[in-house]
C-alpha cells in the first residue's frame, strides 16, 4: 500500500525482459513484479495485533479529558522523502543523458495516448525519442507507441492511482536512452496523486480536453499547481460545445499564474506546431524547466 494515498503500489508490473525481482515473475508477456521496499510505514502496533482491553467503567465526558493526565505524542515524518530521493537519482541520470523528460499527467479519456502518437510522428525522425506508459491494466498503450517505431515500456499499477519514482527507476533499466533523448513519460489517468510524486521530470505537462470543463483547474488545483504547461486538447470540437476557452485559462492561471497554455488537436493537428516548438525550446534551455 502506498504510504501517501493508500493505493495498492504492491501490485506493479513492469513490461520488458529485465527483472526486477526475479523471485515474484509472473510468467505472462514477460512482465515482472516490483515491490517498492518500505513502501508501507508501519509502526509495531500495526505489525502485532494489540490484545483487545478490557472495559473500562469511567463515565468522565470523553470529549473533556483531563489535561493533566494527557500527553501528546506528535511523530512527523516525510513520506514522500524515499519517492524524492529517488527521484533526484532519476534526475542526475536524465542530466548525465542530456534528456529532457516530461511527466503528462491529465484525467482519463483526454487522449494523452493519440497526442503522444502524434507528437512522436512528428519528432521521431529528427530527435532521439522513448515512452514509459503508466495504467493500472494492459499494455494497449505501449503498443500503440511500439507500433511508430518508438521503444516504450509499459508500467501497470494494479491498484495503484499513480507512478512514483521508484517505478519509472526500475523502466529506465529496460530502455535503452542514448544522449539528448526526449523521454515522454505517460502518468496514470489522475488528476490528484500524480501532482505529488516527483519522478525527476524536468516539469509536468497537464493534458485538459474541452470535452471536460473549464472548472477542473479549481478543482484539482495541485495538479494544475505543479504544472508548467497546459495542453488545451480536442479543440476541433469546440464549434460542437459550451465550452469557454478563456475561463479555461483564466482559472488555470488563477491557480498558476505562471502556467503556459497551448491550444490544439491531437486529431486535426491545429496548435500542434506550437507544441513541437515548446518541446524544442525545451531541450535547448538546459534542462532546468522544473518548477
Amino acid at each position: 500500500m502506498c504510504s501517501t494515498c493508500g493505493c495498492g503500489s504492491n501490485e506493479v508490473l513492469i513490461s520488458g525482459k529485465a527483472v526486477a525481482n526475479r523471485a515474484a515473475r509472473k510468467g505472462a508477456l514477460g512482465a515482472v513484479s516490483y515491490r517498492p521496499r518500505a513502501a508501507t510505514l508501519q509502526t509495531q502496533a500495526e505489525a502485532t495485533p494489540a490484545p483487545i482491553p478490557a472495559p473500562v467503567h469511567n463515565h468522565a465526558p470523553l470529549h473533556n479529558p483531563d489535561p493533566a493526565n494527557t500527553r501528546r505524542i506528535l511523530v512527523e515524518r516525510d513520506l514522500l522523502a524515499k519517492n524524492d530521493a529517488l527521484a533526484t537519482t532519476n534526475r542526475a541520470f536524465f542530466a548525465a543523458r542530456h534528456m529532457l523528460t516530461l511527466n503528462l499527467v491529465s484525467s482519463p479519456g483526454s487522449s494523452k495516448t493519440t497526442l503522444l502518437v502524434r507528437t512522436i510522428e512528428a519528432l521521431k525522425n529528427k530527435k532521439q525519442l522513448a515512452v514509459i506508459e503508466g495504467d493500472q491494466q494492459t499494455e494497449n498503450d505501449a503498443e500503440r507507441i511500439r507500433a511508430t517505431g518508438v521503444q516504450a515500456i509499459q508500467i501497470n499499477t494494479g491498484k495503484g492511482c499513480h507512478l512514483d519514482a521508484g517505478m519509472v527507476g526500475q523502466a529506465l533499466k529496460q530502455l535503452s536512452l542514448p544522449q539528448d533523448t526526449v523521454l515522454f513519460i505517460e502518468n496514470v489517468g489522475n488528476l490528484v496523486c500524480p501532482a505529488s510524486f516527483d519522478l525527476g521530470e524536468a516539469c509536468k505537462v497537464v493534458v485538459l480536453s474541452v470535452t471536460e470543463g473549464e472548472d477542473k483547474p479549481l478543482k484539482y488545483p495541485d495538479m494544475f499547481r505543479a504544472a508548467r504547461l497546459m495542453l488545451l486538447n480536442k479543440c476541433d470540437l469546440l464549434p460542437y460545445l459550451n465550452f469557454d476557452v478563456a475561463l479555461a485559462a483564466a482559472n488555470a492561471r488563477r491557480v498558476n499564474p505562471d502556467m503556459e497554455i497551448i491550444q490544439l488537436s491531437a486529431t486535426s493537428g491545429v496548435g500542434m506546431d506550437e507544441w513541437l516548438a515548446w518541446i524544442a525550446q525545451a531541450q535547448q534551455s538546459g534542462f532546468t524547466l522544473r518548477v
